[in-house]
């Protein structure tokens, strides 16, 4: 059953893109085509191919994978662990490594994506989301890159969902 709540758009598809294109302005200098951009599934899977995409204009080509993780399932608030339901593909070992995702909200995911990555021997981590929202405590790490600083609002689109639909929007809605 569809959530009823009437969407508000923040962000249409030409805010989106153009914040994509600034980001990867900022990060193409930091990486390199050994850099690996892992994905942390599902919600970053839109972010990351538009990166990719606009990264590559810019003539940098990095490897590519991804994580699948969650912490949230279903529900609007994060479960407080991450379950790990697919690991890498490809050897990250001494080897810089750009992790992907669409929010950094409680820090949960990418804390472990990084820890995840570290223990497989990446030299070094960075990491880039769409959108970041305001927390009320501190996070273990800030990703390095940020597109869009978000309101504390429940988002749907461009990846992010409630309990599994609306992640194909083309825009980003606040759903509250």
């Amino acid at each position: 059953m569809a959530d009823a709540a009437v969407p508000t758009v923040l962000l249409d598809e030409d805010e989106i893109a153009a914040r994509v294109e600034a980001l990867a302005d900022r990060i193409a200098p930091r990486i390199d085509d050994d850099t690996v951009a892992v994905c942390l599934l599902t919600g970053g899977l839109w972010f990351a191919a538009d990166l990719m995409r606009a990264l590559a204009r810019r003539g940098r080509h990095p490897l590519f994978d991804a994580l699948w993780i969650a912490s949230y399932g279903d529900d609007k608030r994060t479960s407080g662990r991450v379950i790990v339901r697919a690991g890498l593909q490809r050897s990250v070992e001494g080897r810089q490594v750009l992790l992907l995702d669409d929010v950094f909200d409680s820090g949960l995911s990418i804390a472990e994506a990084a820890k995840i990555v570290g223990d497989a021997g990446a030299r070094e981590v960075v990491s880039a989301v769409f959108a970041r929202k305001p927390w009320p405590e501190p996070r273990a790490a800030d990703p390095e890159f940020v597109a869009w600083e978000a309101p504390a609002r429940f988002l749907v689109g461009y990846g992010m969902d409630v309990a599994g639909r609306r992640r194909g929007e083309p825009a980003v809605l606040a759903m509250d």
